[in-house]
């Protein structure tokens, strides 16, 4: 990141449990969750930032206030100094929330995660044999 950045302490932060489609919006879910992603971690949404060309920097010593056991946030700029956007496309923090939310899913980290998962939970599930008590 360059020097000329407006003040960090005035940043957007983003939690990764406002797009987690396993939260509720009571425990602090921002988006729908149809829209939302699942579990998503700071360093997918700091990739998925990069992507869209906007500064971010990740903060894994940080945690969500209403549930510290959340690790990590995101601080996001969206504006210069003089108010034009580093991404057109995302006038918002909620945008913001809804392009990630969509690019998480196809993170490469994560889809090299899911195979094993999808495959384990497949041969977990075939049951051989009878089941119950012997007979004397």
């Amino acid at each position: 990141m360059d020097g000329g950045l407006p003040n960090f302490k005035r940043w957007n932060i983003i939690y990764p449990i406002y797009i987690n489609s396993k939260k509720t919006i009571a425990e602090g879910r921002r988006i729908n969750a149809s829209k939302a992603c699942e579990n998503p971690t700071c360093i997918e949404i700091g990739d998925c930032c990069k992507h869209l060309k906007i500064p971010c920097a990740i903060e894994l010593d940080k945690a969500y206030p209403r549930d510290f056991m959340q690790i990590g946030r995101v601080r996001v700029l969206l504006k210069r100094e003089d108010g034009s956007l580093y991404n057109p496309a995302i006038s918002s923090k909620k945008q913001l929330m809804l392009q990630v939310a969509e690019f998480v899913p196809r993170h490469p980290g994560r889809v090299k995660k899911q195979e094993p998962a999808s495959t384990a939970s497949a041969s977990g599930t075939s049951k051989s044999g009878k089941g119950g008590r012997k007979k004397k």
